[in-house]
Formats: structure tokens, C-alpha cells, sequence
């Protein structure tokens, strides 16, 4: 213990002096959506051009901070001035600002805001928590994303890291079991089944042995939390690992991972080295007489793999089904011992929760749903990212006030993923909470949320993501591996323009008895696109079967495009798209879409300025 105490006492030190210090830091983005804007060849550069002007500046990398359409992210920190962040850093970008903000002290280049412990204006500049994506925001599980490296233990430290846990190991499991439950938290993976609860059950089956397992296999398509949680601060998810190994008295605990992950991976093994090095895993952790190992397992991406019984199995080394329950994981799960299975954001949630107290968790949120959560922004809407809100916050707030809206009118939004619903404008004053989501037809899932606008076709949109859930339906109960394709094949019907009024009906009898005879989760909220859709957006079904008509003039058998010449200014935008040069025609003059040649990709629909490309409903006969 006094071995940590010293540590923590460096790091401190350590975090405070980085923050002062005599020499200019770079902090850049490095999560995986700043690598897919270009921070690897910022980063390079960056180097490049500090030894073309001989300039000794600290670079550091970090994660993701949240908004992710603003990446590349670079922070520049000069001594005795605070942290600055300067947003969509490309390469010409950066030639300018290295050197004039670097040496002459000021830039033609604006940052978006400080990083100062203020939120007041310094140097004339905004705090970046009052832009308007953050200023609304409570961060608790992303407190320290984007802002230390992740790759760095003593960051981490030096900013309260494992001080949950000295508390737990004072509490004992049965204390750390009560302060969770004070706080409220529930499962963040979608079921919001309280945590405490399950740490209780699986501390009082009977066995020697026991797991823990952390849900890592983030499936749902536009879902990013616990990747860019894992990516931006790994430390506070085996922390939380940790603390609820202890609670349950398991020595042995594994990370589920999917493999398409490979940053968040070699993140998590490089903290777990860490955390090995000084003691804080392994035999006797903090001297408390505990021991915990922790084990990575690179799953292969099965969507189901998500169901707890159908990760157990692949953990083991099976294939991954999910079994009948009881026997429940927490008194017989892997190898038939009592298992714990907690996802990503529970897990690193716990640290805190910890550290502040049961009661100051307790204080945000709503009355069933306490906390905050997470959410991936995604789809129409203006500010893509991830964010933190407290439960209970109105859909409206979350699209509007920090996702900025659509560009063209709303028309709905998916939460919890392919087995979530999607939610028409009337609901936008539904506060997000388990209770309220499930209430309206939908779930909270993993927290997804996928914006849509009036070109979104929603009969296009339930027949999406049936596809994906009935491709990754492990085919064990009959209502998942046939319903589901039967469902499929409904909807292909509908969005071709074939298919007849009994259709719907149809299509909604199947729907309510996969959801009720499935065997796993999957099955049971796979159905969720397709009965939300056909309450909230039946004319749209009613418009492809009547009246072979997509809306929305998305479906490419119910569609055909043209120019609006009154409207075409000829800026050839839309001739640049085309894959297959279907457009034609000169600069400054209407073009010309040959049909023979268009494949209705809506390239050019998508990027006209000028609403001159016209989707018409064909007549089919």
C-alpha cells in the first residue's frame, strides 16, 4: 500500500507539473475516428515540422473528446497560457500554426476553445466546455477521454485514478455491494437490470470459484461508447474490473472483445502491463490480500455474442448460442461457475461512483434511471460524436441543443440499435430513461442513436436492419432463424413494389411472434424496426403497397431521378458523383440524367444544393 501511496504522490506530482510546464505540449487526438480523419499523418507531420524548427515541445496522444465530426483535434499548450484546441487539423492547417502560434505566439487559425480549469474567457478564448456539443454535457465515465494519454498509467493516477478503489478495499465487498446500490446504477449494456442486485447474487452463490466478465462486444451498427471508452481511458474500466472482481470475490476476469477493435485492444493490453508492473493486478493487489487476473478474448463479431449465455460459450471456446435460462450466468455461467457479466460503461462507471459516493450519483438522473450515459451520435444530424448526458434529458435536447439538428426536417431517430425502435417527432420530449424508452416501444440498448430526416425511407430503414439481425441470428430457436427471414422477405416485397395491403398484416402477426417465442434477446427485440415503424410511420407502408410509392424516394424500384432544369445551375456537382456518368452537360447550364445509365445510387440527390434533382414514384402496373 505504501508503495502505491508513493506512486500516487509522483503521478499527482507528475499530471500538475505537465500542466505547468516550462516547455510547449501537443496533445492530439489519436482515437480511431481522429485516425480515420488523418491524425496518424498529423502526428508525423507535427514531429516533422518541431525538428525543421528546432522547437522542444512535449507531444502527447489522446483520445477521443467527443465531437468526432470536428477531429483531427489538436491541443496546443504554452507555458504559462492555457490548453488550446484547434479543430479539423489538416496538413496546411498545421504547417501555419506550428510555427506562428509556436513562435510568434498568435495564428491566423482560431481555436475552438481552452482546456483551462475556467470556463471563463482567457486570452479571448472560450472555454471549449461552452461549445455548444459539450456545454450541456455531464462527463463522469468520460472525464478523462481526450484528456490524458491512455496509454500513460501515471495520467491516469494523477487524476484520482484508483482512489475507488483504495475506498473499496477499506469497505470490504459487502460495503462496495452497498455504495452501488445507493448509487443506482443499472445496466448500461441496454437491460438497466441494477448492478448491484447482480454483483449480489453472484457474491452469494455457492462455489469457490467465480468470474467476471466484461462485455466488450459492441455490435450495434453507429455504435461507438465502449470503443472510444476503452480507447480514451482503458485505466477506469479495469479499475472498475477490479472493484467488482473484489465485490464478488472472483480472481479471475475476462474482457470480451470483438477483434475489430484493434486500437481499444492494444490500449487495454498495454494498461493491463501497467497495471501489473505496480501492483495493482496479480497476487495480493494494494496488499489487501485479493488477486485478480484479467484475460482479453478477441471475439469474431457475432452480433449475439452481446447475449450473456452465448458469450460464455464462445469465451470457452464454443460456438457462440445462447442456452435456455435458469440456470442464470451468476449461479452457473463459465466453465459452471457463478459468472458475473457486466458491458463496458457499467464497469468503468463504478470507479467513480466510488470515489465521490453512492449518494452524489444518486443525484443525477431521474427518479428509476440514475447517472448519466452515454450516447454515439449518429446518421442526420449536424454535430456527429459521442456524448455524456444525465438520464432523463429529452430526446429533443439531445438531437438539438448539443447534436445541432438535421439539415432538412426531422423525421425520426433509432435508439438502442437494430433491436431498438425508431421513434417519430412526437416523441422528442421523451425523457431517455429505461423506462420511458421501453414504454414507447423502443429500448435504450448500448446507446446508439441514429438521426433521420424526411429522405429517410423508414420501410427502407425497418428492412435494414432486419437484415442485419436476421444474418446474425445464431439459427438455434425456430421464431429468430425462420421469422425473421420471413420478415426480410416481407419488406423486400413492400420496397419493391409487389406486395399487397395483407402484407402489413402479415408482417406484424410474425413480428409479435418472434418477439414472444424467440429463445435470447436477439430474437426478441429483433422485431423492434419493424412494429415501431408500423405504428408510428404506417402511411409509409401503406404508400409503397397502394400506391408503389417511396415518400422518401429511397427504394430503387419504386423511384427514377431527373434534373429540374428551372432549378439546375449547372455547377456539375452532382456530373463529379456520378459513378456512372448518367450526367451530363455543361458548366453553368441545366444538366441531362440519362436513365439508361442511372443506377439510382442518390449520389446526386444527396449532393445537390439546389433541390434539382427530383425523385418521381414510378407506375407500376
Amino acid at each position: 500500500m505504501n508503495d502505491f501511496l508513493t506512486l500516487r504522490d509522483k503521478a499527482i506530482t507528475e499530471w500538475q507539473e505537465l500542466q505547468q510546464s516550462p516547455d510547449p505540449v501537443i496533445y492530439i487526438g489519436m482515437g480511431s475516428c481522429g485516425l480515420a480523419s488523418g491524425a496518424g499523418a498529423i502526428w508525423q507531420l507535427t514531429n516533422e515540422l518541431l525538428h525543421q524548427h528546432k522547437l522542444n515541445v512535449n507531444m502527447l496522444k489522446v483520445g477521443c473528446i467527443g465531437p468526432c465530426y470536428l477531429e483531427p483535434f489538436v491541443d496546443i499548450q504554452k507555458p504559462g497560457s492555457p490548453r488550446v484546441s484547434f479543430n479539423n487539423v489538416n496538413e496546411q492547417k498545421l504547417r501555419k500554426l506550428i510555427p506562428e502560434y509556436l513562435l510568434n505566439g498568435k495564428s491566423g487559425i482560431r481555436p475552438l476553445g481552452h482546456l483551462g480549469d475556467s470556463r471563463e474567457t482567457l486570452d479571448g478564448i472560450k472555454s471549449l466546455w461552452d461549445q455548444p456539443m459539450l456545454k450541456l454535457q455531464e462527463r463522469i465515465v468520460l472525464r478523462n477521454c481526450g484528456i490524458v494519454d491512455p496509454e500513460n498509467i501515471m495520467h491516469y493516477i494523477g487524476r484520482s485514478g484508483f482512489a475507488g478503489l483504495l475506498k473499496s478495499l477499506d469497505l470490504g465487498p459487502d460495503g462496495v455491494i452497498e455504495e452501488v446500490k445507493t448509487a443506482g446504477l443499472r445496466g448500461r449494456g441496454g437491460a438497466g437490470f441494477p448492478t448491484w442486485k447482480k454483483w449480489q447474487l453472484c457474491h452469494d452463490a455457492a462455489g469457490s470459484e467465480k468470474y467476471l466478465i466484461c462485455n466488450a462486444d459492441e455490435g450495434d451498427p453507429g455504435a461507438f461508447m465502449n470503443r472510444s471508452l476503452m480507447e480514451g481511458d482503458p485505466f477506469s474500466l479495469l479499475e472498475g474490473m477490479i472493484i467488482a472482481a473484489y465485490a464478488i470475490q472472483a480472481h479471475h476476469a475476462h474482457i470480451y472483445v470483438r477483434a475489430e477493435y484493434p486500437l481499444a485492444i492494444e490500449r487495454l493490453k498495454i494498461a493491463i502491463t501497467q497495471l501489473q508492473k505496480h501492483g495493482l493486478l496479480g497476487k495480493n493487489i494494494l496488499n489487501s490480500g485479493f488477486a485478480l487476473e484479467v484475460h482479453i478474448k478477441e471475439g469474431a463479431g457475432a452480433f449475439v455474442c452481446g447475449e450473456e449465455t452465448a458469450l460464455i460459450a464462445s469465451v470457452e471456446g464454443e460456438r457462440g448460442m445462447p442456452r435456455s435460462r435458469p440456470p442464470y450466468p451468476a449461479s452457473s455461467g463459465l466453465h459452471g461457475c457463478p459468472t458475473n457479466i457486466n458491458n463496458v460503461e457499467t464497469l468503468a462507471t463504478v470507479p467513480t461512483i466510488m470515489r465521490e459516493g453512492g449518494k452524489w450519483f444518486a443525484g443525477y438522473g431521474s427518479e428509476k434511471s440514475k447517472g448519466t450515459k452515454t450516447f454515439a451520435l449518429v446518421g442526420k444530424i449536424r454535430r456527429t460524436g459521442l456524448i455524456e448526458v444525465p438520464m432523463g434529458t429529452s430526446l429533443r435536447e439531445i438531437i438539438f441543443d448539443i447534436g445541432g439538428g438535421t439539415r432538412k426536417e426531422f423525421k425520426a431517430v433509432q435508439t438502442g440499435g437494430p433491436s431498438g425502435g425508431c421513434l417519430s417527432k412526437e416523441f422528442l420530449d421523451l425523457p431517455v430513461d429505461y423506462e420511458s424508452l421501453t414504454g414507447a416501444g423502443s429500448i435504450m440498448g448500448s446507446g446508439g442513436l441514429i438521426i433521420m430526416d424526411e429522405d429517410t425511407c423508414m420501410v427502407d430503414v425497418a428492412q435494414y436492419f432486419l437484415r442485419f439481425t436476421s444474418a446474425e441470428s445464431c439459427g438455434k430457436c425456430t421464431p429468430c432463424r425462420i421469422g425473421t427471414k420471413r420478415m426480410v422477405e416481407i419488406l423486400e416485397k413492400i420496397t419493391s413494389g409487389n406486395a399487397e395491403m395483407s402484407d402489413i398484416q402479415t408482417l406484424e402477426d410474425i413480428s409479435r411472434t418472434v418477439k414472444e417465442g424467440s429463445l435470447c434477446g436477439l430474437g426478441q427485440t429483433a422485431p423492434n424496426p419493424v412494429l415501431t415503424t408500423l405504428k408510428y410511420f404506417r402511411n409509409e407502408y401503406e404508400a409503397h403497397v397502394d400506391q408503389h410509392r417511396c415518400p422518401a424516394a429511397v427504394c430503387r424500384d419504386l423511384v427514377e431521378y431527373r434534373v429540374i432544369e428551372d432549378k439546375c445551375t449547372g455547377c456539375q456537382r452532382c456530373v463529379d458523383v456520378c459513378p456512372t456518368g448518367a450526367i451530363t452537360g455543361p458548366r453553368s447550364e441545366p444538366h441531362f440524367l440519362d436513365l439508361s445509365k442511372c443506377i439510382k445510387c442518390r449520389a446526386c440527390y444527396e449532393i445537390c444544393r439546389f433541390d434539382a434533382i427530383a425523385g418521381d414514384a414510378i407506375i407500376i402496373e
